[in-house]
C-alpha cells in the first residue's frame, strides 16, 4: 500500500498554502539545477503536503525561465506521490467565464525553448502520454468541487504556450478552432515531467479571462487577471482542503498506471547508459533502474 503524499504546484497567485500543520520551508537539492523555491511542508487535513510555488516566492520567474525538471525532481525527491498543479489560464470558450474552474484532461503543447524529459542522449525513454491526467486525482478533485458547489467544468483541453506574451487575436482564434478549452503558459512540460518521475498529475485551470478572442476583450492585462486571481486562490485553498480527505487512506498501485510509467519505457540497455545521466535519474527512475541492476 502506498502512503500519499501531495504535491501541490502553486501557479500566478497561488504562493503558500494556510493552514498546515507543522509547516515549515525547506531546501531540497536537484541534481537537475535550482528549482523555483524551496518546498513548504506540512500536515492539512491530515494529509502530509508538499507545496512549491511555481513562480517562486515574489513571482520572479517567467514560464520560459523555469526549471520544470527541477521542480518535479525536488517533489519527487521530498517523497510525492502525486501532484495536483493550480495554474491560472485564460478561457477559449463563451461557456468558461472568468471564475470557473477547468480539471483538464489533455494537452496541446506548443512551447519551444524548454528541456521536456529527463531523459535523452545516454539513456532514452518513451512514456505514454495519451491520457496525461491521473483519473483518480481527477475524481478526487470533480467530487469535492461539486460538494463546494465551485463552477467547474471536469474535461477539456489546455493549450500551452511559450509566453511570457498572451497570445495574438489569430492565434487565439485558431486554438478556439482546434477545440482547446483554455491557454496557458506553464502545464507543459510539467505534466511530461511529473508522468516521467511516475508521479500522479492533475491540474485545476483557474480561468483569469477570456483571452483576446472575446469581444468583450479587446486585450487581456495584468490588472484584469489579478482582480480575478484572487477570488480564484481562495477557492483553490478550499477545494484544496476539501479534496485531500478523498486522498488520505493508503492506496494499492495507482489504477490509471501512472506510478509505473516506465515499466516499459526505458530503451537503452544498461551496457550503453550514460553513468552521469543515470545518476541524476536516481530521483525520477531510481524504481526500474534499481531492479535492471540487480
Amino acid at each position: 500500500m502506498i502512503e500519499p503524499v501531495i504535491g501541490v504546484i502553486g501557479g500566478s497567485g497561488v504562493y503558500g498554502v494556510e493552514g498546515l500543520a507543522d509547516a515549515e520551508w525547506v531546501q531540497v537539492d536537484s541534481s537537475w539545477g535550482l528549482a523555483s523555491d524551496a518546498v513548504l511542508t506540512g500536515v492539512l487535513e491530515g494529509v502530509r503536503c508538499v507545496f512549491l510555488p511555481r513562480h517562486g516566492r515574489g513571482h520572479a520567474l517567467s514560464p520560459s525561465h523555469l526549471n520544470y525538471r527541477a521542480n518535479i525532481d525536488v517533489l519527487k525527491r521530498a517523497g510525492c506521490t502525486e501532484v495536483i498543479s493550480l495554474s491560472a489560464v485564460g478561457s477559449l470558450r463563451e461557456d468558461l467565464p472568468p471564475g470557473h474552474f477547468v480539471l483538464v484532461d489533455q494537452f496541446i503543447d506548443r512551447t519551444v525553448a524548454r528541456d521536456s524529459s529527463f531523459f535523452g542522449e545516454g539513456c532514452v525513454a518513451h512514456v505514454s502520454m495519451a491520457e496525461p491526467v491521473c483519473h483518480r486525482l481527477g475524481d478526487a478533485l470533480a467530487s469535492a468541487a461539486a460538494t463546494l458547489g465551485l463552477g467547474f467544468t471536469r474535461g477539456g483541453t489546455y493549450l500551452a504556450i511559450e509566453g511570457p506574451q498572451f497570445s495574438t487575436r489569430a492565434e487565439s482564434l485558431l486554438y478556439r478552432s482546434w477545440g482547446c478549452s483554455v491557454i496557458g503558459m506553464t502545464n507543459l512540460p510539467e505534466a511530461k515531467l511529473a508522468r516521467e518521475a511516475e508521479l500522479c498529475y492533475a491540474t485545476v485551470a483557474m480561468v483569469t479571462d477570456y483571452d483576446c478572442w472575446h469581444d468583450a476583450h479587446d486585450a487581456v492585462t495584468v490588472d484584469q487577471v489579478v482582480q480575478v486571481m484572487r477570488g480564484n486562490t481562495a477557492n483553490a485553498i478550499r477545494l484544496l482542503r476539501a479534496t485531500l480527505p478523498r486522498l488520505r487512506e493508503a492506496r494499492p498501485a495507482c489504477p490509471s498506471g501512472c506510478d509505473r510509467a516506465l515499466e516499459s519505457a526505458l530503451i537503452t540497455p544498461p551496457e550503453h547508459r550514460d553513468v552521469a545521466l543515470v545518476h541524476k535519474l536516481q530521483a525520477v527512475a531510481g524504481r526500474v533502474l534499481r531492479r535492471e541492476q540487480g
